[in-house]
């Protein structure tokens, strides 16, 4: 039990403290109370409320109306007829109440009849009736009606009014814009000023009219006006007016229910957002504490922890930075490799050097110098050329990051580096000739992405590998082979070939395997090597093979096509001839 209460406070803390976490959280519920805001706010059933309660309070006002009217009498029995009028009459002329208007046989409101009937009708629906004769006085109110028949008045004595202090007060103003809207405010006239109603005025008219207001408290007040006539004589107005409060309690009440949805959703937004901020938050903080243990190094390798099973951006995050970190560790490790091959080559021609300069003072003739001289001199070329291609491979990487790809035309390009070659005259007597080729229904140009400056040093780089193994008088042959989606440069020679254990380590740095004659150190073992960089940098591979004649038919046939430059798989050893050595750039193309 301590163990779990351990582990929820562990959690809680954790989640409670993660801006990750707070922030989605915090932007769930923001998005909640503004749907639940604009929902209170503009909702339907307060306007539909109040145009049902109009609707039903004109047919109550018809009704009670038609009961009122019938409960209206004659003041007396008898028609009076004035009889000067009579003497005054002349021949054809007649005289009789329709000159006067209906005024002797007016039915008029009686309170007293009528209070019983309004009283029984009201009583039920809980709303104030008033009515109002053709002047606008007051004649009955349904809240000073006390019992049946009987009409009493109370003077109320000045209530003691409290004073709301602020908070009421600001609770009242919000409420009040909260629930007012665009309505009027409702207020209450006095007995003898019915007309300062409008819908008392219509209804003196002969027309029905309603009015949607509210009082100082925010409570919507509907208010109904309905003509009492018989025989199409307008008596009075009956008003009809819903209690303060009556609708808004209706609305309280749904709003209420809105407010308890909320809540529940609201509790589970709220846990829903932790459970998906500790499918975000859980794992971007281990991605971070590892992507930090990677910086301090405080182990030999760091391993990144692994969510490349989500199909998600956290695992694409994850898969990103273990590829990251493995190439970091890659990229370390191979500079310190290549650190220690440079200090071992570096220190081979130095202590060559220094032996030589330690024996020159000790040389007794002018030959023992000589030879001492001549090996300081080798020594002193060979540092320089190692000098020279350390720095070249070293900033190799920073270099083909900083430029841009651009197209490079390989027939522009390959021109230009053999025309070179051939143009300088060398003692080997080597020719250096360029084909170019289309495979079966391709008819593009030979155009690469890539850096121009770069790929020429590849091309020169096997060139002159070619040409210091091919026999003095021999050619090398350059042919540019348009595939598809790739271009193949080959670079076939007339040498011994590459041996068998040689084929998956003369791409090593440093490495090189020539024969005696050539001289010992005349080169760095580092020209391959770059040239491979060059061309995966490139997006390309480069890889050696060994051309075989067949004895039968002489006919050359390559050995181990295909074979990528890393390839350590087994040689297998064929009997048929070395015809000389081939090498294999392939570019994608444009």
């Amino acid at each position: 039990m301590l163990a779990f209460v351990r582990r929820v406070r562990r959690f809680v803390v954790f989640k409670s403290f993660s801006s990750l976490t707070r922030r989605i959280v915090f932007l769930n519920l923001t998005g909640m109370l503004l749907l639940v805001s604009g929902i209170l706010y503009l909702s339907e059933f307060r306007a539909g409320l109040i145009d049902a309660r109009v609707q039903s309070l004109l047919v109550q006002g018809e009704i009670i109306a038609g009961a009122i009217a019938a409960s209206a009498q004659v003041e007396t029995n008898a028609i009076t007829i004035d009889p000067e009028r009579l003497l005054e009459l002349k021949a054809g002329e007649s005289y009789g109440p329709g000159e006067e208007g209906f005024a002797p046989l007016e039915f008029p409101i009686n309170p007293e009849r009528v209070a019983p009937v309004l009283k029984r009708l009201v009583e039920p629906t809980g709303t104030r009736a008033r009515i109002y004769d053709r002047d606008g006085a007051l004649l009955l109110d349904s809240r000073s009606l006390y019992s049946r028949g009987e009409i009493l008045r109370f003077e109320l004595p000045a209530p003691t009014i409290r004073k709301p202090n602020w908070m009421e007060r600001g609770w009242n103003h919000m409420q009040m814009w909260f629930q007012r809207g665009d309505l009027p405010l409702y207020q209450e006239l006095g007995p003898n000023n019915g007309k300062g109603y409008p819908a008392v005025v219509s209804a003196l008219l002969g027309q029905k009219a309603s009015a949607v207001q509210v009082n100082d408290r925010g409570q919507v007040i509907v208010s109904v006006a309905v003509p009492v006539q018989r025989f199409r004589a307008i008596l009075g107005a009956l008003l009809l007016s819903t209690q303060g409060g009556e609708i808004d309690e209706a609305v309280a009440a749904e709003r209420f229910v809105i407010v308890r949805v909320f809540l529940v959703a609201m509790a589970v937004m709220v846990l829903l957002s932790f459970l998906l901020a500790g499918t975000i938050a859980g794992p971007v903080r281990k991605l971070a504490d590892a992507a930090e243990r990677v910086r301090r190094r405080t182990r030999q390798r760091v391993e990144i922890p692994d969510f490349t099973q989500r199909s998600d951006e956290i695992g694409h995050l994850s898969g990103a930075l273990r590829d990251m970190t493995d190439a970091l560790y890659s990229r370390i490790e191979a500079i310190e490799s290549f650190a220690a091959d440079v200090s071992h080559e570096l220190k081979n021609p130095l202590t060559s050097l220094r032996s030589a300069v330690e024996t020159l003072p000790l040389a007794k003739s002018d030959a023992s110098r000589g030879r001492l001289l001549e090996v300081i001199q080798h020594d002193v070329k060979r540092l320089d050329r190692l000098i020279t291609d350390i720095s070249d491979a070293s900033r190799l990487d920073a270099e083909l990051q900083r430029q841009e790809a651009e197209p490079v035309d390989l027939k522009r390009l390959l021109g230009t580096v053999i025309g070179v070659h051939n143009d300088v005259v060398r003692n080997d007597g080597v020719t250096v000739t360029l084909a170019y080729e289309n495979a079966p229904g391709v008819n593009v140009p030979f155009v690469v992405p890539g850096h121009d400056s770069r790929l020429g040093q590849v091309i020169n780089n096997l060139i002159d590998n070619a040409r210091s193994f091919s026999p003095h008088g021999g050619t090398v042959r350059v042919t540019c082979r348009r595939l598809r989606d790739h271009v193949d440069i080959i670079v076939d020679d007339d040498g011994p070939g590459i041996p068998p254990h040689a084929l998956g380590r003369i791409f090593e740095r440093f490495y090189t395997d020539r024969p005696e004659e050539q001289g010992f150190g005349q080169n760095s073992g580092l020209g391959l090597s770059i040239s491979r960089q060059i061309v995966e940098a490139h997006g390309g591979r480069i890889w050696a093979e060994n051309r075989i004649i067949e004895p039968s038919s002489s006919k050359e046939t390559p050995a181990g096509r295909g074979r990528p430059a890393d390839d350590d798989s087994e040689i297998v050893h064929v009997a048929e001839d070395i015809a000389g050595a081939r090498f294999i750039v392939r570019l994608p193309a444009v």
